[in-house]
């Protein structure tokens, strides 16, 4: 008789519903098929499926059998079909029948002696059965803390396919998985490392503090072994906790790449990414034949870090100008386009010149003005345009290395970025979806960052003496703002606005 069963197909990072039908031993093929466009993994479900169910003890119908997966037109990939495509085939020959199955939501890989193995996109499948009003979810038992982050839901976690089948029946209950969110996010959110650490640079720290309040992109030049790396290690140290609903945007991306644990079902602080300089295009925005987040998405609501930014190669840096921007990746094909989330905060290290010490007081540059302006031209001028704050990061004189006072530490800017984006919030609200001062649009930026007479005069100077674009004029103004709110003030005042100018005065020289 004809079996369905509820699971699962990932479209990009979300999960959409999928019907899975059986229907056993019709015979007329020489095997068992599978339509509803299933890629290579799933057509080969059908003889691991075949020998689970055998293994299991229980009956394989003697004929060919037929499985649908609905709709016919999303394309099905993964192993994740193992579990209900058994499930159909054995409600299908009387067994495993309960009036549960049509409340639950089936996900997993089998091994071919019955074990379930984990699989990817549980949490946004579990989220899927949420909105979708399905009571019960049954995973793999390595799945099963990712899935249980989602609230209103039962998860039941099973270890094989005689588990599962007991289960439906009522003869083996099972309790459903329990996770506790804010243990997770207490684990997590401890760091190891401060701002303490790093010797001088107490006007990067500056800088960071104003970025990290305002969520602006960063963009630093020293030489090597000035701390770039070291400050950007510390940058999450200071950054506002992840909050539940962010934590969930971003671990719906990890759950798709199967990137979540059983220690770690949900990404409790903010993301760091640092791709090699080496990295293709696909891998920094996503892409594929099959759409795939890349690591601005993996980096959603936390960091990118980007080292040598000069070494990546021109065309991939090109293509995050736009996602900078947007807080998204759009991937195009033929059979549609997938959307990806990319809200990230860009921290971007470079030398001053190919050998690296063109600003180094003590070591002489060995590179010609030539060979600069080349290195320097390997990053376009729109893709600095959309670089909010630049800073030279200078070689640490000796007696700040030597010296037994620890400079600004984490806990000070930390307080400091809270009580601005305290600030923001406010201001903002949570109706607009903007929650940093960065995301501020144009008609924003006339509302919040009004100038007085004196704050004009200064900006149009600044303006023309920088050649500063339309869109630096606007992130002078946003930075402005920014710096406004750390010092507990409701008006851009020139004071901030001098300071947000002296981020931007890299602009000529790149």
């Amino acid at each position: 008789m004809l079996a369905k069963i509820h699971s699962a197909a990932m479209v990009g990072i979300d999960a959409v519903l999928c019907e899975v039908e059986v229907d056993p031993g019709k015979g007329g093929f020489e095997r068992s098929t599978i339509v509803g466009l299933p890629d290579a993994s799933v057509k080969e479900s059908i003889e691991r499926v075949r020998s689970a169910i055998m293994n299991c003890g229980f009956p394989f119908p003697p004929s060919a059998s037929i499985v649908n997966l609905a709709p016919a037109d999303i394309k099905k990939e993964g192993p994740s079909f193992d579990l209900p495509m058994a499930m159909g085939v054995l409600a299908g020959q009387g067994i495993a029948r309960s009036d549960s199955i049509k409340h639950t939501v089936f996900l997993g890989e089998l091994a071919l002696d019955g074990r379930l193995r984990p699989v990817r996109g549980v949490l946004a499948a579990a989220m899927m059965a949420k909105r979708e009003g399905f009571s019960t979810l049954v995973v793999p038992s390595e799945n099963a803390l990712e899935a249980a982050v989602v609230q209103d839901i039962e998860v039941i976690p099973v270890t094989s396919l005689a588990e599962a089948v007991s289960y439906v029946e009522g003869r083996l209950p099972l309790e459903p998985a329990v996770v506790n969110i804010d243990t997770i996010f207490s684990q997590v959110s401890r760091h190891d490392i401060d701002f303490a650490d790093v010797k001088g640079q107490e006007s990067a720290k500056r800088a960071l503090t104003v970025a990290a309040a305002g969520g602006h992109n960063v963009l630093m030049i020293g030489p090597p072994g000035s701390g770039k790396t070291m400050l950007t290690q510390r940058l999450p140290t200071v950054l506002p906790a992840l909050t539940l609903e962010e934590s969930l945007e971003t671990s719906r991306v990890y759950s798709a790449m199967g990137m979540l644990t059983r220690s770690q079902p949900l990404v409790g602080k903010r993301p760091v990414r640092a791709p090699h300089h080496s990295a293709s295009a696909p891998s920094l925005v996503g892409g594929g034949t099959i759409p795939r987040p890349g690591e601005l998405s993996l980096a959603h609501h936390g960091l990118l870090f980007l080292d040598e930014f000069p070494e990546f190669s021109r065309n991939v840096l090109e293509t995050i100008r736009q996602p900078l921007e947007d807080g998204r990746v759009t991937i195009a094909r033929a059979s549609g386009s997938l959307t990806f989330p990319a809200n990230i905060m860009l921290v971007a290290a470079m030398n001053p010149c190919p050998c690296g010490y063109a600003t180094d007081p003590k070591r002489k540059c060995k590179c010609s003005p030539a060979q600069i302006e080349r290195y320097m031209g390997r990053i376009s001028g729109p893709l600095v345009d959309r670089i909010d704050i630049h800073i030279e990061v200078p070689a640490v004189p000796f007696h700040d290395l030597s010296s037994r006072k620890d400079g600004t530490d984490s806990d000070y800017m930390r307080t400091q970025v809270l009580n601005a984006r305290q600030r923001q919030q406010a201001r903002f609200g949570k109706a607009n979806g903007i929650f940093s001062n960065s995301r501020m649009n144009s008609r924003q930026v006339r509302q919040f960052c009004r100038l007085d007479d004196s704050g004009m005069a200064m900006l149009k100077n600044a303006v023309y003496e920088l050649g500063l674009s339309a869109r630096a004029h606007d992130k002078v103004l946003k930075i402005a703002r920014t710096i406004a709110d750390i010092e507990g003030s409701d008006d851009v005042q020139p004071i901030h606005l001098s300071e947000a100018i002296q981020y931007r005065r890299l602009d000529r020289r790149l």
